[in-house]
């Protein structure tokens, strides 16, 4: 079982990215390396954060956690190094950038669903303690009822 260095490793993996935009099954077929052993090493640099296509073959397909990923690898670049690191991955700046806007949104978006929620909670707790009250006056009168039927 032949063993591969982590620069060969990546060198592969990135014929998965744009500009090339390579299937796994046409990667193994031109380099000579197993499918499984392509998808576990695509899964591994998944789980280290690393941008890599799932089976999508566009960047605007992506996964919202590989998107991510290049938000969070890219967040302390210059304009240069953003434009070079986008030249790298086959990407626009653009994208990049409206990928991060995107999940500040989503994070803004967490806080007000959180006030949101608990404005919520604190509506329906009112609406239980109405409803306990007009249950507990409809059972008085219905034993009062009751009573008046048992008198006659």
């Amino acid at each position: 079982m032949p063993r591969y260095s982590e620069e060969r490793k990546n060198a592969v993996l990135s014929k998965l990215l744009p500009p090339l935009n390579m299937t796994v099954a046409e990667v193994s077929r031109v380099e000579g390396i197993g499918l499984q052993t392509l998808y576990n090493w695509r899964d591994k640099a998944k789980l280290q954060g690393r941008s890599v296509p799932g089976n999508k073959p566009t960047s605007e397909q992506w996964s919202a956690e590989a998107k991510l990923a290049v938000v969070i690898e890219t967040g302390s670049m210059n304009e240069a190094e953003l434009s070079e690191y986008c030249r790298s991955k086959g990407l626009y700046v653009e994208q990049v950038k409206g990928w991060k806007a995107s999940s500040l949104k989503g994070f803004a978006n967490s806080r007000e669903q959180e006030v949101e929620s608990k404005q919520q909670r604190k509506a329906d707790q009112i609406e239980i303690k109405n409803l306990k009250r007009e249950l507990r006056r409809k059972e008085k009168a219905l034993a009062e009822t009751a009573a008046l039927l048992v008198l006659r």
